[in-house]
């Protein structure tokens, strides 16, 4: 199981890099905004269960490095934490502007929850913060590797879920205080930016 300091550490960054605009979060608040709440839940919701299959690939790709060889598990921390500076580094350099795209045309729930699904799933980018982002927060000797890669990773998709269905319910009250407010992206890729190099500074 994961320790209260793994947990916490974990859902704190997790939670800040999820909220930081990227394509699926104003994809889901665009949605919100032109379709209704109903619509952007549930693409929201997609996206969310889509981080499920980077889990499984995750844990897949550390069982195979520690089984190898834990050097090999030491080496993906130390390449995973320097991806993470440069994430950082973009972040921090970023003009944080919010653009919502116009929403898709008409589709149905269950269309739109699928699109989500495969849009996530299928993402390279994805898959490579996983392996980069996770197994910061694996504790040696705390444990099966695998077995804290997996609860991680179902934290991450629970906690995109929570963040993406509240997105899209309340789309129209988030686009509104975006729209008043145009540094508040810059203010959250400042926030994210500053995670992504401390996690990578620490793996080294």
């Amino acid at each position: 199981m994961l320790t209260l300091e793994q947990f916490l550490g974990f859902l704190a960054a997790a939670l800040l890099i999820t909220a930081s605009p990227g394509p699926d979060n104003l994809m889901v608040l665009s949605m919100g905004l032109s379709k209704g709440r109903r619509h952007g839940m549930a693409f929201g919701l997609g996206c969310a269960l889509g981080c499920l299959s980077h889990t499984v690939l995750a844990v897949l790709g550390v069982s195979a490095l520690v089984a190898a060889s834990p050097v090999a598990f030491t080496v993906l921390k130390v390449c995973g934490g320097l991806y993470l500076i440069w994430m950082g580094i973009r972040a921090l350099c970023s003009s944080g502007a919010v653009r919502l795209e116009s929403a898709p045309p008409e589709e149905s729930l269950r269309r739109l929850f699928f699109k989500g699904v495969f849009a996530n799933a299928i993402n390279p980018k994805v898959v490579l913060f996983f392996l980069s982002f996770l197994p910061q927060f694996v504790v040696a000797g705390g444990g099966d590797e695998s077995l804290q890669m997996a609860q991680l990773g179902l934290l991450f998709t629970a906690q995109a879920a929570l963040l993406f269905g509240l997105l899209g319910y309340f789309s129209g009250a988030i686009g509104r205080w975006i729209s008043r407010r145009p540094k508040a992206g810059l203010w959250l890729d400042r926030l994210a930016g500053t995670v992504f190099v401390g996690l990578g500074l620490k793996s080294r």
